[in-house]
This record gives structure tokens, sequence and C-alpha cells, in this order.
């Protein structure tokens, strides 16, 4: 008999009840994405704004060019990485042989939900289960190939839930709908996907443990691109997800779901990693980056000229909420459950900058212009009877210009960090002109960017 023959045998002989149909009430939403895409988006998720992505999984334990480590090295095979593993590793090492080293032996949960408060973050997501299929909880269709049989021994998942919680910070799960080498998937992709094995005995009772045993608020979908939806039962699992599970009336989805699905259809888009629309969207957004611009995984050779600096993350920042988008910033923890130095100071001085511009920021909306096409690097947002002028670039004169506010008789101008209110004055052919606070920008609390707040200005 073929492995995966087996393999699907026992699978199938120890399938779980969760896939199972269950009888049920007509649902409230139905398997189709007319109807799944009209459920309003939870009001939580949009006024969060900033969020902590975690690639974390057996691919820090080589720590060497990403989190596709196991494709680029055993898939692709390429030439770099196969003398990567003959100098670093003994002969014959398979991928499999570097779980144990995956100790996870520093992470303490306690500590990373304080340092991702800091940082201003109001969700964070966490890699359950990347495309080398270990999962970070002890799943009980990973074939021991999970956190809690195999390297930490620990159920990840759980125990960074429970901390962010205690601070009353929102929890997601990544979770790869396919995986690179699994025996089953790879049965059905030989099929053309008209068979569903690896979908009813690997990924869907996957989804549906995490979702009873942990309630995530977000489940960030990925690994969706080489088959449709109708292979991987999305609509079928969002019906349940939105009308029967424990957390129906406040999970958020992305937007991955299965071919041509990723910017079409779900509770709200990432459409591609990186992405910019550069315009105002009609459907709410996220925008997923990292710190390490070559990774989403914790590279031990990564470079200082190949991380975000602390200016360009909170560039970055502004120009998604003023384009109505949530941030999601990555980092890769260590083998050991570490988080690199320069990983932490990127966080705290975001969270630096959110203390004293948060106002702009959180619960905002985009205004009727989300950015100043002059020299100034400008971007707004609003909230309620506010307008927020966010500029990067401090005038030599200390004197801004901004051409698209309209005054009115009981405008007002002041800076967010700064007690006093500002002058201002009606520009030559329109907008406003403020005088700045008269002090070198070094002095100020920060470096980086600078906000007015406007009232009373249409």
């Amino acid at each position: 008999m073929e492995p995966w023959a087996l393999a699907l045998l026992l699978l199938s002989a120890a399938r779980p009840a969760a896939c199972q149909a269950s009888p049920a009430s007509p649902p409230r939403y139905s398997p189709d994405w007319a109807s799944l895409d009209a459920r309003p988006l939870p009001g939580w998720f949009d006024a969060a704004k900033v969020g902590v992505f975690l690639h974390w999984g057996v691919f820090a334990v080589p720590a060497w060019g990403s989190e596709w480590f196991w494709w680029h090295w055993r898939g692709e095979r390429r030439p770099d990485y196969e003398l990567f593993v003959r100098a670093r590793f003994p002969p014959g090492i398979t991928y499999a042989d570097f779980a144990p080293r995956f100790t996870a032996h520093d992470f303490q949960p306690h500590a990373w939900a304080r340092l991702f408060q800091e940082a201003g973050a109001r969700y964070v997501v966490l890699t359950a289960k990347h495309h080398e299929g270990f999962t970070n909880w002890g799943s009980p269709v990973s074939w021991n190939w999970n956190s809690v049989d195999t390297g930490p021994h620990r159920d990840l998942v759980g125990e960074l839930g429970e901390a962010l919680r205690h601070r009353n910070i929102h929890y997601g799960l990544y979770h790869s709908l396919f995986e690179w080498f699994h025996p089953l998937y790879l049965v059905d992709k030989k099929n053309g996907f008209k068979s569903q094995h690896f979908v009813l005995e690997k990924t869907l009772p996957e989804l549906y443990d995490l979702v009873k045993r942990y309630k995530p608020d977000i489940i960030w979908s990925d690994g969706e691109w080489e088959a449709p939806d109708t292979y991987w039962n999305s609509t079928s699992f969002l019906a349940w997800l939105y009308n029967e599970s424990p957390v129906k009336d406040t999970v958020v989805v992305n937007d991955r779901w299965g071919i041509n699905c990723s910017c079409h259809h779900g509770g709200y888009y990432n459409c591609q990693d990186k992405y910019k629309p550069g315009t105002l969207p009609t459907h709410k957004w996220e925008m997923c980056s990292s710190i390490d611009r070559k990774s989403w995984g914790y590279r031990s050779n990564m470079k200082i000229d190949e991380l975000m600096s602390t200016s360009s993350i909170i560039e970055e920042l502004v120009n998604t909420v003023s384009y109505g988008g949530n941030y999601l910033l990555n980092i890769g923890p260590t083998k050991e459950g570490g988080i690199a130095p320069v990983f932490q100071e990127r966080l705290l001085a975001l969270g630096k900058w959110l203390n004293i511009n948060g106002e702009a920021i959180y619960e905002s909306k985009p205004w009727r212009v989300q950015k100043e096409n002059g020299t100034n690097k400008t971007w707004y947002t609003s909230k309620e009877a506010a307008v927020y002028a966010i500029f990067f670039t401090w005038p030599q004169d200390s004197v801004l210009h901004l051409p698209s506010p309209v005054l009115t008789a009981s405008s007002q101008v002041t800076m967010l960090g700064f007690s006093e209110t500002l002058k201002w004055q009606a520009a030559p052919g329109g907008g406003l002109q403020v005088t700045l606070p008269c002090m070198v920008p070094s002095l100020l609390p920060l470096q980086y960017a600078w906000t007015l707040k406007l009232v009373g200005v249409k």
C-alpha cells in the first residue's frame, strides 16, 4: 500500500466529529458569498487600527532565508539552501529533525503581551500553523507534528492567548489552509482538486478545533492560492463560524479563502502582502508589513539596512490609517522564544509615538482628503468634530501650509503633545498656514511625525 493511502485510511478512521454536518435551524447566513459578504464587520476591528503579527514555527530553527525555508530547500531545491544546511547541520538531516530544536525555552507569554501593549497594539495575530504544517498547539490531526508533542512541549497558542486577553488585547490566529508536503494535499492536487481528502481530514478539523478551543477574535487565513474556495469548503465553514460558533458575533476574517477570493470576498481585505491601495477603498482592509523587509520569520543573518526604520514604520501606519486600513506589523521570534532587541526597539518606539498621537489613529475615520500632494508629506484622519493633519517634514520657517482644510469662524488648531493653542491664518489661495512651536524639532518629544488637531474646519 502507498504511504499516502495508509495515511488516508488511518486519518479517515479518526475523523473528528467537528467536520460532520449537524442539524440546525436555518442559518442567518447561508453558505454563499452573497450572504456571507453581507455580514457587518464587528466594529472593534475598525476601531483597533494597530496590530502585531507573529511568524513563529520550526523555520525559526535554521533561521535563514525566510519562513519558506523548507520549500526553498526541499521543494525548489535551491543550491544556496543546500549549501547552508551542509555547512550548519549534520549529514542527512531532515526538516523534521529541526522540530526538537524549536525549544521556546525563553518564551514568556506575559512579557510578550506587555511588550505588545506598550507598542500600542490593539490586536495580535499568531501563526497557529504555517505552510510547513507544524501546529503551535496540540492539533489532534497533526500526527505529532506540533508544539505539544515535540519541540517546546507547550501549547503556544493557548499560553499567548491567555496572556493577551489578560491585557484586553484582541487575539487572532493565522492558519494556512494548505501544507507544502502533506501527502493528502499532494493527492488532492494531483487529482486537480476534485478530491478533498486533505480538506476533510486536516484543514477543516483544525479550523473547527482552533475556534472551539481558543475562541479567536480573528481568523487570518492564508495558503489558499492553488485551489478554489469550493475545494476548501470555505463558505460552509464561514457560515458555521457566523451562525453557530462560540465567536459568531465577534470574529472577523480576512479574504484568503480560495483562488480569486482575495480582495473580493471576506470580512476585510488583505488583497496581497504589503498592500497599498493608493485610493480610498470602499471595503475595510488591512495592510500587513514586516520590520524585516526580507522575511516574515526570524533570520539570524538580517542586517540593519534590511529592517524598517521607526520613521518608515510610522509613515506606513499613517498612510494606511488615512485610507481606512488597519496596520499589522510583523516580527519573527527566535526558536527559543526570544524577541530580538532591534524588534523590541522598533515596537517600543511605535508605542511611544502612539502614546502621544494615538488620538489621531485609534477609532479614526478617513477624512474627505487623505493626503496633501505638496512638498510636505501630510496625511489626514478624522474623528467626530476633529480633523488630524499628520506631517512628516518640519518646515524650515516653522510655518506649515495645509491647502485642503476650509476655515470657519470657530476654527482652532493645536498640536498633540503640545499644550498651547497654535497661531494660524488663512493662506493665500486657500487653506491655512499654521505657525508651529518655536523650538528645534529635535527638542520635541518625538522626531518622526507630528499631529495637528483641527477643530471647526470643513
